[in-house]
């Protein structure tokens, strides 16, 4: 079976990130999909807006649709015990001299959220593989591009501290081997966590580069403080050479001229979610909106880029094709 399809909903706090990646949730379970949404954002607003409580485990708001929110503070201190036993693992001489109480200092390392939120969405994208869509409702502005920039500066990083390790072992000619056979196999504990960190890294940063796995949804409303912050991440995102899939102009108003106009958004697909004539809280307005708005939002909303097989094998369609109806035709 394939992977699931990510999808990220970035934005200035405000613009109605969480709402919009609930209404698209709805949207594509009611059309058949199997989906979980995700809360990354520390805010956690999806039990706010579905009405139901939400945890660290899926929640069933439909028999197809599911909701969990990440527990940041847990996952970092998953990340800190890892690191801690790396380190004893790979020095184990700290504790001979009584200096492993020096770990306690991890905690205060910078980029702990990042890393936090990395480990969630590996650990997410692994046990629910089996879904057809993983949306993830993203943190503020900043935590979230640094998440994506993540596995590019590990990799910036990973490959100082390989030269580095290489020259100590060269220089101190600590390079141990053992015998297989007539094989030799490398033992340096460093040297080998080196290289699998930049494996691990290597794959994040191909599938978020990747148009056929993961898909960026930018939500902005038409005000000047959004529409700035909004060109913020296109650059940051450009930057790692991440695209953008799509433009959500939230709570658009009738004959409103839309923000991206401004040259940065032209290439860029757009869709509008209309401003609600009433709160959209509770599956059962979410679903009403989506049913009363079936000339605009819903009909654009299906953003496919990678071949799909329907649950009998059957038809395929294209890629970065948009499409309408309760599976593809």
């Amino acid at each position: 079976m394939a992977d699931a399809i990510n999808l990220f909903f970035l934005g200035k706090g405000g613009v109605g990130k969480s709402t919009s990646s609930a209404l698209y949730s709805v949207a594509l379970a009611d059309k058949g999909f199997k989906v979980l949404l995700v809360s990354l954002d520390p805010a956690h607003n999806q039990g706010d807006i579905f009405a139901v409580p939400i945890s660290s485990k899926p929640v069933a708001i439909l028999p197809n649709l599911h909701v969990l929110e990440i527990d940041q503070d847990k996952w970092v201190k998953h990340y800190l015990s890892d690191v801690h036993q790396q380190l004893r693992h790979s020095y184990s001489y700290l504790s001979a001299f009584n200096l492993d109480h020096h770990f306690k200092v991890l905690k205060y390392s910078p980029g702990l959220e990042e890393y936090a939120l990395l480990l969630a969405f590996k650990e997410i994208t692994k046990k629910y593989r089996n879904y057809d869509y993983l949306l993830f409702d993203m943190p503020p502005t900043a935590l979230a591009l640094k998440f994506f920039n993540l596995p590019r500066l590990s990799l910036l990083w990973l490959e100082q501290l390989l030269t580095l390790r290489r020259e100590i072992l060269k220089k101190k000619e600590m390079i141990t081997t053992v015998k297989w056979g007539k094989q030799e196999k490398e033992q340096d504990k460093v040297l080998n966590r080196i290289s699998s960190m930049q494996l691990e890294h290597t794959e994040l940063q191909q599938i978020f580069q990747d148009r056929t796995k993961t898909l960026i949804q930018l939500v902005l409303n038409d005000d000047k403080l959004s529409l700035a912050e909004s060109k913020r991440i296109v650059t940051g995102l450009q930057q790692i050479d991440i695209d953008l899939n799509c433009l959500v102009k939230n709570k658009t108003k009738i004959h409103n001229e839309p923000a991206s106009t401004d040259p940065l958004f032209t290439k860029i697909t757009a869709i509008e979610i209309p401003l609600s004539q009433e709160p959209l809280i509770g599956l059962d307005n979410l679903q009403r909106f989506l049913h009363n708005n079936h000339a605009g939002f819903p009909q654009q909303l299906l953003h496919r880029c990678k071949k799909y097989e329907d649950k009998a094998g059957n038809n395929q369609f294209k890629q970065c094709q948009c499409y309408s109806g309760n599976k593809p035709e």
